[in-house]
């Protein structure tokens, strides 16, 4: 499988000037990212939420680097320098790459999984999945192992960390339960088949560790 791009950080919405008359126009737009407050151009800010506007497509892990600078190239207001500004972003970390078939320790040790939104429960039909949403609608739905990392990842050092930790059985195992067959590497790909639809739908945000 290629790889997928999201955004990572949290938005915290445009900045405006201490002035008078007011200014319409924004100083910048902030981003939550890790320890600091990272400032984004209007041009900027519309690339890295972008990155967010297609779930369905996130759904099918059918996002891209090429497919997002392909529908900002082709936008009723279309960005002509969408490939510089999402490599920028790419190397300022608030948009990160990865194979959800590949390795991803190196990613995952990098950042963190943060919840947003509201847990939902199962349903009677679809007991299997737990649903994630706002205001009682549903914008998402998780088998179980994924469902527990966006519930308790954040409490871990990084998402890796987090995935090891639900993959050790041995506490299950020696009070004579059978082993779950887990490893921290298909806990992992699991989470990766889900991550961008979490994120897109803003049920989740990745945070990059300090100093990553």
């Amino acid at each position: 499988m290629s790889s997928v791009i999201v955004p990572v950080g949290l938005s915290m919405g445009p900045r405006f000037r201490y002035v008078r008359p007011p200014d319409p126009t924004p100083e910048c737009y902030e981003i939550h990212l890790g320890d600091d407050l990272v400032e984004l151009t209007e041009a900027e800010a519309a690339v890295w939420a972008a990155a967010f506007i297609d779930a369905e497509s996130h759904a099918k892990l059918a996002v891209n680097r090429a497919s997002l600078i392909r529908l900002l190239e082709t936008a009723p207001k279309p960005e002509r320098r969408a490939a510089q500004i999402v490599d920028d972003l790419l190397n300022r970390g608030l948009l990160v790459e990865f194979d959800p078939d590949s390795n991803l320790e190196p990613v995952f040790r990098r950042h963190k999984l943060l919840p947003l939104g509201q847990g939902l429960g199962s349903t009677p039909e679809e007991p299997h999945l737990h649903r994630i949403g706002f205001a009682g609608k549903a914008a998402v739905a998780l088998p179980n192992t994924v469902f527990m990392q966006w519930s308790f990842a954040y409490l871990h050092p990084n998402l890796w960390e987090a995935c090891a930790y639900y993959a050790d059985d041995s506490e299950h195992v020696a009070d004579g339960g059978e082993p779950l067959g887990f490893t921290p590497a298909s806990v992992a790909g699991e989470v990766a088949q889900n991550l961008p639809m979490i994120i897109a739908t803003s049920c989740g945000f990745l945070d990059p560790l300090v100093g990553s």
